[in-house]
């Protein structure tokens, strides 16, 4: 266990900053999946450009890696663009 008082600060903020960018993150994954989902393309049309924003704001913070994120921005694009 830590003893100074600054480690202890560490510890706290750490552990509040992993639960935030574990919501985040999996929220994130939840509107990935809804998006994958989706089968109207108005719906998916104006869902993209919000699930493309969380996934700039994740890489942005380092949660996630940005070719991890172009890649999903790219396979959401092609999905909504192939939607009838």
């Amino acid at each position: 266990m830590a003893n100074h008082k600054s480690a202890l600060k560490r510890i706290r903020q750490s552990e509040t900053r992993r639960l935030l960018n574990k919501y985040k993150h999996k929220t994130a994954r939840n509107s990935v999946r809804e998006l994958r989902a989706l089968t109207d393309k108005k719906a998916a049309g104006t869902m993209l450009p919000k699930v493309v924003s969380m996934l700039d704001k994740l890489t942005k913070v380092n949660i996630i890696h940005r070719n991890k994120a172009s890649n999903l921005k790219t396979s959401l694009t092609k999905h909504v663009n192939a939607l009838a």
